[in-house]
Protein backbone atom coordinates (compact mmCIF):
# COMPACT_ATOMS: atom_id res chain seq x y z
CA UNK A 1 0.00 0.00 0.00
CA UNK A 2 1.30 3.47 -0.88
CA UNK A 3 1.43 5.87 2.04
CA UNK A 4 1.34 9.56 1.13
CA UNK A 5 3.20 11.98 3.38
CA UNK A 6 2.86 15.72 2.78
CA UNK A 7 6.37 17.17 2.90
CA UNK A 8 8.27 19.82 1.07
CA UNK A 9 11.21 18.41 -0.94
CA UNK A 10 13.88 19.81 1.35
CA UNK A 11 12.10 18.37 4.38
CA UNK A 12 11.75 14.95 2.72
CA UNK A 13 15.44 14.94 1.74
CA UNK A 14 16.48 15.82 5.28
CA UNK A 15 14.30 12.96 6.55
CA UNK A 16 15.95 10.55 4.10
CA UNK A 17 19.40 11.06 5.61
CA UNK A 18 18.10 10.79 9.19
CA UNK A 19 18.21 7.47 11.08
CA UNK A 20 14.46 7.08 10.45
CA UNK A 21 14.91 7.59 6.71
CA UNK A 22 17.84 5.22 6.46
CA UNK A 23 15.76 2.63 8.31
CA UNK A 24 12.76 2.90 5.94
CA UNK A 25 13.24 5.40 3.11
CA UNK A 26 10.29 4.45 0.91
CA UNK A 27 7.71 6.72 2.54
CA UNK A 28 10.07 9.64 1.95
CA UNK A 29 10.68 8.59 -1.65
CA UNK A 30 6.90 8.75 -2.10
CA UNK A 31 6.84 12.17 -0.45
CA UNK A 32 9.44 13.44 -2.92
CA UNK A 33 7.63 11.87 -5.87
CA UNK A 34 4.45 13.75 -4.92
CA UNK A 35 6.27 16.82 -6.30
CA UNK A 36 7.09 15.16 -9.63
CA UNK A 37 9.53 12.73 -11.18
CA UNK A 38 12.42 15.22 -11.14
CA UNK A 39 12.28 17.43 -8.06
CA UNK A 40 14.21 20.63 -7.17
CA UNK A 41 15.29 20.23 -3.54
CA UNK A 42 17.27 23.42 -3.05
CA UNK A 43 19.56 25.57 -5.23
CA UNK A 44 22.23 23.27 -6.64
CA UNK A 45 20.44 20.02 -5.74
CA UNK A 46 17.70 18.06 -7.52
CA UNK A 47 16.40 14.51 -7.08
CA UNK A 48 15.20 12.06 -9.74
CA UNK A 49 12.54 9.81 -8.19
CA UNK A 50 10.46 8.69 -11.17
CA UNK A 51 11.38 5.58 -13.12
CA UNK A 52 11.46 7.37 -16.46
CA UNK A 53 13.40 10.33 -15.04
CA UNK A 54 15.99 8.12 -13.33
CA UNK A 55 16.43 6.04 -16.47
CA UNK A 56 16.85 9.11 -18.67
CA UNK A 57 19.28 10.79 -16.28
CA UNK A 58 21.48 7.68 -16.15
CA UNK A 59 21.63 7.56 -19.94
CA UNK A 60 22.21 11.29 -20.52
CA UNK A 61 25.89 11.77 -21.54
CA UNK A 62 25.84 15.44 -20.53
CA UNK A 63 25.13 14.47 -16.93
CA UNK A 64 28.48 13.43 -15.53
CA UNK A 65 29.47 11.31 -12.57
CA UNK A 66 31.13 13.24 -9.79
CA UNK A 67 34.77 13.00 -10.72
CA UNK A 68 37.86 14.72 -9.34
CA UNK A 69 36.95 18.04 -10.95
CA UNK A 70 33.46 18.18 -9.46
CA UNK A 71 34.78 17.02 -6.08
CA UNK A 72 37.21 19.93 -6.20
CA UNK A 73 34.29 22.33 -6.53
CA UNK A 74 32.06 20.73 -3.92
CA UNK A 75 34.58 19.61 -1.30
CA UNK A 76 38.11 20.98 -1.86
CA UNK A 77 39.62 18.88 0.96
CA UNK A 78 38.51 15.51 -0.47
CA UNK A 79 42.03 14.49 -1.50
CA UNK A 80 43.02 14.20 2.16
CA UNK A 81 40.96 10.98 2.31
CA UNK A 82 42.53 7.95 0.67
CA UNK A 83 39.14 6.22 0.43
CA UNK A 84 37.79 9.03 -1.75
CA UNK A 85 40.99 9.18 -3.80
CA UNK A 86 40.93 5.42 -4.38
CA UNK A 87 37.39 5.26 -5.73
CA UNK A 88 37.90 8.45 -7.76
CA UNK A 89 40.79 6.70 -9.51
CA UNK A 90 38.39 3.93 -10.56
CA UNK A 91 35.89 3.55 -13.37
CA UNK A 92 33.11 4.40 -10.90
CA UNK A 93 33.94 8.10 -10.62
CA UNK A 94 35.48 8.95 -13.98
CA UNK A 95 33.94 10.32 -17.16
CA UNK A 96 34.88 9.80 -20.81
CA UNK A 97 37.46 9.41 -22.19
CA UNK A 98 39.09 7.95 -19.03
CA UNK A 99 35.97 5.98 -18.10
CA UNK A 100 35.72 4.40 -21.56
CA UNK A 101 39.42 3.53 -21.57
CA UNK A 102 39.29 1.73 -18.21
CA UNK A 103 35.93 0.06 -18.79
CA UNK A 104 37.14 -1.54 -22.02
CA UNK A 105 39.99 -3.21 -20.13
CA UNK A 106 37.65 -4.80 -17.56
CA UNK A 107 34.52 -5.56 -19.55
CA UNK A 108 35.88 -8.72 -21.16
CA UNK A 109 35.75 -10.52 -17.81
CA UNK A 110 31.96 -10.04 -17.53
CA UNK A 111 30.65 -11.00 -20.96
CA UNK A 112 27.54 -13.23 -21.06
CA UNK A 113 29.68 -16.10 -22.35
CA UNK A 114 32.17 -15.83 -19.48
CA UNK A 115 29.41 -15.49 -16.88
CA UNK A 116 27.57 -18.52 -18.29
CA UNK A 117 30.80 -20.51 -18.13
CA UNK A 118 30.99 -19.77 -14.39
CA UNK A 119 27.60 -21.29 -13.59
CA UNK A 120 28.86 -24.82 -12.76
CA UNK A 121 31.53 -23.37 -10.44
CA UNK A 122 28.94 -21.13 -8.75
CA UNK A 123 26.73 -24.17 -8.20
CA UNK A 124 29.63 -26.07 -6.62
CA UNK A 125 30.54 -23.12 -4.38
CA UNK A 126 26.89 -22.85 -3.33
CA UNK A 127 26.70 -26.53 -2.41
CA UNK A 128 29.92 -26.33 -0.36
CA UNK A 129 28.55 -23.40 1.61
CA UNK A 130 25.25 -25.21 2.17
CA UNK A 131 27.24 -28.17 3.50
CA UNK A 132 28.99 -25.77 5.84
CA UNK A 133 25.69 -24.35 7.04
CA UNK A 134 24.52 -27.90 7.70
CA UNK A 135 27.52 -28.51 9.94
CA UNK A 136 27.11 -25.20 11.76
CA UNK A 137 23.42 -25.82 12.43
CA UNK A 138 23.72 -29.50 13.23
CA UNK A 139 22.98 -28.92 16.93
CA UNK A 140 19.97 -26.72 16.06
CA UNK A 141 22.03 -23.58 16.67
CA UNK A 142 21.01 -20.49 14.66
CA UNK A 143 23.22 -19.72 11.67
CA UNK A 144 23.86 -16.18 10.51
CA UNK A 145 22.91 -16.35 6.84
CA UNK A 146 24.72 -13.11 6.03
CA UNK A 147 28.08 -14.14 7.49
CA UNK A 148 28.00 -17.81 6.54
CA UNK A 149 26.47 -17.67 3.07
CA UNK A 150 25.44 -14.30 1.64
CA UNK A 151 28.92 -12.89 2.15
CA UNK A 152 30.96 -16.01 1.44
CA UNK A 153 29.46 -16.93 -1.94
CA UNK A 154 30.00 -13.61 -3.76
CA UNK A 155 33.46 -13.08 -2.31
CA UNK A 156 34.46 -16.59 -3.40
CA UNK A 157 33.19 -15.90 -6.94
CA UNK A 158 34.81 -12.48 -7.38
CA UNK A 159 37.91 -13.71 -5.57
CA UNK A 160 38.29 -16.54 -8.06
CA UNK A 161 37.84 -14.15 -10.99
CA UNK A 162 40.38 -11.68 -9.62
CA UNK A 163 42.85 -14.33 -8.53
CA UNK A 164 42.67 -13.71 -4.78
CA UNK A 165 43.85 -16.71 -2.71
CA UNK A 166 41.03 -18.40 -0.79
CA UNK A 167 42.75 -17.88 2.58
CA UNK A 168 42.76 -14.11 2.08
CA UNK A 169 39.04 -13.73 1.49
CA UNK A 170 37.67 -13.85 5.04
CA UNK A 171 39.16 -10.56 6.27
CA UNK A 172 37.77 -8.70 3.24
CA UNK A 173 34.29 -8.40 4.73
CA UNK A 174 35.21 -5.95 7.47
CA UNK A 175 37.53 -3.99 5.17
CA UNK A 176 34.89 -3.63 2.47
CA UNK A 177 32.22 -2.81 5.07
CA UNK A 178 34.41 0.11 6.16
CA UNK A 179 35.67 1.29 2.78
CA UNK A 180 32.22 1.46 1.19
CA UNK A 181 31.25 4.23 3.60
CA UNK A 182 33.12 6.40 1.08
CA UNK A 183 30.38 5.57 -1.46
CA UNK A 184 27.82 7.22 0.82
CA UNK A 185 29.15 10.60 -0.34
CA UNK A 186 31.25 13.28 1.20
CA UNK A 187 28.32 14.36 3.38
CA UNK A 188 29.49 11.69 5.83
CA UNK A 189 33.08 12.91 6.13
CA UNK A 190 33.10 12.19 9.87
CA UNK A 191 32.79 8.47 9.04
CA UNK A 192 35.74 8.38 6.63
CA UNK A 193 38.58 7.62 9.07
CA UNK A 194 37.73 3.90 9.08
CA UNK A 195 37.17 4.01 5.31
CA UNK A 196 40.62 5.55 4.81
CA UNK A 197 42.26 2.86 6.94
CA UNK A 198 40.45 0.15 5.00
CA UNK A 199 41.41 1.66 1.63
CA UNK A 200 45.06 1.85 2.73
CA UNK A 201 44.93 -1.79 3.85
CA UNK A 202 43.31 -2.98 0.63
CA UNK A 203 45.65 -0.90 -1.55
CA UNK A 204 48.67 -2.35 0.24
CA UNK A 205 47.28 -5.88 -0.17
CA UNK A 206 46.62 -5.46 -3.88
CA UNK A 207 50.04 -3.84 -4.32
CA UNK A 208 51.66 -7.02 -2.99
CA UNK A 209 49.40 -9.21 -5.14
CA UNK A 210 50.24 -7.13 -8.21
CA UNK A 211 53.94 -7.68 -7.60
CA UNK A 212 53.29 -11.42 -7.22
CA UNK A 213 51.31 -11.60 -10.47
CA UNK A 214 53.99 -9.60 -12.24
CA UNK A 215 56.49 -12.31 -11.30
CA UNK A 216 54.08 -15.22 -11.75
CA UNK A 217 51.16 -14.39 -14.10
CA UNK A 218 48.03 -16.53 -13.82
CA UNK A 219 44.74 -16.91 -15.68
CA UNK A 220 42.91 -14.23 -13.70
CA UNK A 221 41.76 -10.64 -13.96
CA UNK A 222 44.58 -9.20 -11.84
CA UNK A 223 47.16 -10.70 -14.18
CA UNK A 224 45.32 -9.34 -17.21
CA UNK A 225 45.14 -5.81 -15.78
CA UNK A 226 48.77 -5.92 -14.64
CA UNK A 227 49.73 -6.96 -18.16
CA UNK A 228 47.78 -4.04 -19.62
CA UNK A 229 49.46 -1.63 -17.20
CA UNK A 230 52.95 -2.93 -17.87
CA UNK A 231 52.49 -2.95 -21.63
CA UNK A 232 51.27 0.65 -21.76
CA UNK A 233 50.90 2.76 -18.63
CA UNK A 234 48.74 5.24 -20.51
CA UNK A 235 46.01 2.59 -20.73
CA UNK A 236 45.97 2.01 -16.96
CA UNK A 237 48.24 3.77 -14.49
CA UNK A 238 49.18 2.37 -11.08
CA UNK A 239 46.60 4.36 -9.09
CA UNK A 240 43.87 3.35 -11.55
CA UNK A 241 44.97 -0.28 -11.38
CA UNK A 242 44.66 -0.40 -7.59
CA UNK A 243 41.52 1.75 -7.48
CA UNK A 244 39.73 -0.52 -9.92
CA UNK A 245 40.81 -3.68 -8.11
CA UNK A 246 39.40 -2.34 -4.83
CA UNK A 247 36.21 -1.34 -6.67
CA UNK A 248 35.85 -4.76 -8.32
CA UNK A 249 36.29 -6.47 -4.97
CA UNK A 250 33.87 -4.19 -3.12
CA UNK A 251 31.22 -4.04 -5.84
CA UNK A 252 31.77 -7.69 -6.72
CA UNK A 253 30.35 -8.94 -3.47
CA UNK A 254 28.84 -6.11 -1.43
CA UNK A 255 25.75 -5.62 -3.60
CA UNK A 256 25.35 -9.34 -4.30
CA UNK A 257 25.56 -10.09 -0.59
CA UNK A 258 22.62 -7.80 0.07
CA UNK A 259 20.69 -9.07 -2.94
CA UNK A 260 20.88 -12.54 -1.38
CA UNK A 261 19.84 -11.19 2.02
CA UNK A 262 16.86 -9.33 0.55
CA UNK A 263 15.90 -12.39 -1.50
CA UNK A 264 15.79 -14.65 1.54
CA UNK A 265 13.90 -12.04 3.56
CA UNK A 266 11.19 -11.94 0.88
CA UNK A 267 11.03 -15.75 0.91
CA UNK A 268 10.32 -15.59 4.65
CA UNK A 269 7.69 -12.90 4.06
CA UNK A 270 6.06 -14.93 1.25
CA UNK A 271 6.23 -18.67 2.04
CA UNK A 272 4.08 -19.44 -1.00
CA UNK A 273 6.79 -17.98 -3.24
CA UNK A 274 9.48 -19.85 -1.33
CA UNK A 275 7.61 -23.08 -2.03
CA UNK A 276 7.42 -22.20 -5.73
CA UNK A 277 11.14 -21.39 -5.88
CA UNK A 278 11.87 -24.92 -4.67
CA UNK A 279 9.90 -26.54 -7.47
CA UNK A 280 9.65 -24.04 -10.35
CA UNK A 281 13.07 -23.32 -11.88
CA UNK A 282 11.47 -20.80 -14.24
CA UNK A 283 10.50 -18.55 -11.32
CA UNK A 284 14.10 -17.80 -10.29
CA UNK A 285 14.73 -15.11 -12.89
CA UNK A 286 11.54 -13.15 -12.16
CA UNK A 287 12.05 -13.59 -8.41
CA UNK A 288 15.54 -12.10 -8.57
CA UNK A 289 14.41 -9.22 -10.80
CA UNK A 290 11.54 -8.41 -8.45
CA UNK A 291 13.90 -8.56 -5.48
CA UNK A 292 16.17 -6.08 -7.26
CA UNK A 293 13.18 -3.83 -7.92
CA UNK A 294 11.51 -4.12 -4.53
CA UNK A 295 14.66 -3.99 -2.36
CA UNK A 296 17.45 -2.49 -4.45
CA UNK A 297 20.94 -3.31 -3.13
CA UNK A 298 22.02 0.19 -4.23
CA UNK A 299 19.52 2.96 -3.53
CA UNK A 300 21.18 5.98 -5.05
CA UNK A 301 23.82 7.39 -7.33
CA UNK A 302 24.47 10.94 -8.50
CA UNK A 303 25.23 13.01 -11.56
CA UNK A 304 26.54 16.55 -12.10
CA UNK A 305 25.41 19.01 -14.75
CA UNK A 306 28.27 21.08 -16.16
CA UNK A 307 25.79 22.82 -18.50
CA UNK A 308 22.01 23.13 -18.58
CA UNK A 309 20.51 19.71 -19.43
CA UNK A 310 16.91 18.92 -20.34
CA UNK A 311 15.60 15.71 -18.76
CA UNK A 312 12.14 14.84 -20.07
CA UNK A 313 11.08 18.46 -20.17
CA UNK A 314 12.67 19.60 -16.90
CA UNK A 315 15.88 21.60 -16.94
CA UNK A 316 18.74 20.56 -14.69
CA UNK A 317 20.69 23.83 -14.41
CA UNK A 318 24.44 24.01 -14.84
CA UNK A 319 26.25 23.40 -11.57
CA UNK A 320 23.47 21.20 -10.16
CA UNK A 321 24.03 17.90 -8.40
CA UNK A 322 21.33 15.42 -9.40
CA UNK A 323 20.67 12.67 -6.88
CA UNK A 324 19.32 9.68 -8.83
CA UNK A 325 17.26 7.67 -6.35
CA UNK A 326 17.20 4.26 -8.01
CA UNK A 327 15.11 2.63 -5.30
CA UNK A 328 12.49 5.36 -5.65
CA UNK A 329 12.33 4.88 -9.42
CA UNK A 330 11.90 1.15 -8.87
CA UNK A 331 8.69 1.86 -6.92
CA UNK A 332 7.22 4.49 -9.22
CA UNK A 333 3.49 3.69 -9.52
CA UNK A 334 3.48 5.15 -13.04
CA UNK A 335 5.77 2.28 -14.07
CA UNK A 336 4.73 -0.50 -11.67
CA UNK A 337 1.11 -0.81 -10.46
CA UNK A 338 0.98 -1.50 -6.71
CA UNK A 339 4.71 -0.77 -6.45
CA UNK A 340 4.95 -1.64 -2.74
CA UNK A 341 3.71 -5.19 -3.39
CA UNK A 342 6.32 -7.92 -3.98
CA UNK A 343 5.22 -9.81 -7.10
CA UNK A 344 7.75 -11.79 -9.16
CA UNK A 345 5.03 -12.59 -11.69
CA UNK A 346 4.52 -8.95 -12.67
CA UNK A 347 5.34 -8.38 -16.36
CA UNK A 348 8.32 -6.49 -17.76
CA UNK A 349 10.34 -5.99 -14.59
CA UNK A 350 13.26 -3.72 -15.44
CA UNK A 351 14.84 -2.56 -12.18
CA UNK A 352 17.22 0.37 -12.17
CA UNK A 353 19.26 -1.18 -9.39
CA UNK A 354 22.43 -1.71 -11.43
CA UNK A 355 22.20 1.67 -13.15
CA UNK A 356 21.96 2.24 -16.90
CA UNK A 357 23.85 3.81 -19.74
CA UNK A 358 27.63 4.11 -19.84
CA UNK A 359 27.99 3.38 -16.13
CA UNK A 360 25.77 0.27 -16.06
CA UNK A 361 27.28 -2.12 -13.52
CA UNK A 362 29.76 -4.49 -15.16
CA UNK A 363 29.00 -7.22 -12.64
CA UNK A 364 25.20 -7.13 -12.98
CA UNK A 365 24.95 -10.36 -15.03
CA UNK A 366 27.17 -12.15 -12.52
CA UNK A 367 25.13 -10.97 -9.52
CA UNK A 368 21.91 -12.09 -11.19
CA UNK A 369 23.29 -15.56 -11.96
CA UNK A 370 24.61 -16.02 -8.42
CA UNK A 371 21.21 -15.19 -6.91
CA UNK A 372 19.28 -17.29 -9.44
CA UNK A 373 21.43 -20.30 -8.60
CA UNK A 374 21.83 -19.80 -4.87
CA UNK A 375 18.33 -18.94 -3.61
CA UNK A 376 16.48 -21.98 -5.04
CA UNK A 377 19.26 -24.35 -3.94
CA UNK A 378 19.21 -22.87 -0.43
CA UNK A 379 15.44 -23.31 -0.12
CA UNK A 380 15.49 -26.84 -1.55
CA UNK A 381 18.31 -27.89 0.76
CA UNK A 382 16.54 -26.49 3.85
CA UNK A 383 12.76 -26.76 3.25
CA UNK A 384 12.04 -25.72 6.85
CA UNK A 385 14.40 -22.75 6.88
CA UNK A 386 13.04 -20.02 9.15
CA UNK A 387 14.11 -16.80 10.89
CA UNK A 388 15.80 -17.40 14.24
CA UNK A 389 15.94 -14.14 16.15
CA UNK A 390 16.11 -10.48 15.31
CA UNK A 391 17.74 -9.44 12.05
CA UNK A 392 19.89 -6.31 12.16
CA UNK A 393 20.47 -3.76 9.41
CA UNK A 394 23.38 -1.50 8.59
CA UNK A 395 22.96 2.24 8.85
CA UNK A 396 23.36 3.23 5.20
CA UNK A 397 21.45 5.32 2.66
CA UNK A 398 23.21 4.30 -0.55
CA UNK A 399 23.86 0.59 0.07
CA UNK A 400 21.57 -0.58 2.89
CA UNK A 401 21.06 -4.21 3.80
CA UNK A 402 21.17 -6.80 6.55
CA UNK A 403 24.11 -6.96 8.92
CA UNK A 404 22.85 -10.20 10.50
CA UNK A 405 20.06 -12.52 9.43
CA UNK A 406 19.98 -15.48 11.85
CA UNK A 407 18.18 -18.54 10.57
CA UNK A 408 17.16 -21.95 11.82
CA UNK A 409 17.75 -24.79 9.38
CA UNK A 410 14.81 -26.78 10.68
Amino acid sequence: MTVTVTMQPREAMAALVSPEGRGDPYVFYDALRAHGGLVPVKPGLMAAVGHAECSRALREPRLLVQDARSHDRLYPDWRSHSSLRGFTDSVLYTNPPDHSRMRRLMSGAFTPRRVAALEPAIGEMTDRLLDRMTRLGADSSPVDFMAEFAYRLPVAVIGAMLGVPDDDQIWFREAVEDVTVALEGISRVSKLDAADRAMDELASYFGRLIDERRRHPADDLISALVGAHDADGSRLNQDELIGNLVLLLAAGFDTTTHLLGHGLHQAFEHPDLAARLRTEPSLASGYVEETLRFAAPVHATSRFAEADVDVLGTTVPAGTKLLVLLAAGNRDPRRYPEPHRFDPDRPDIQPLSFGAGAHFCLGAPLARVEAQIALPRLLRRFPHLAPAGMATHRDRLVVPGHERLPVSLG
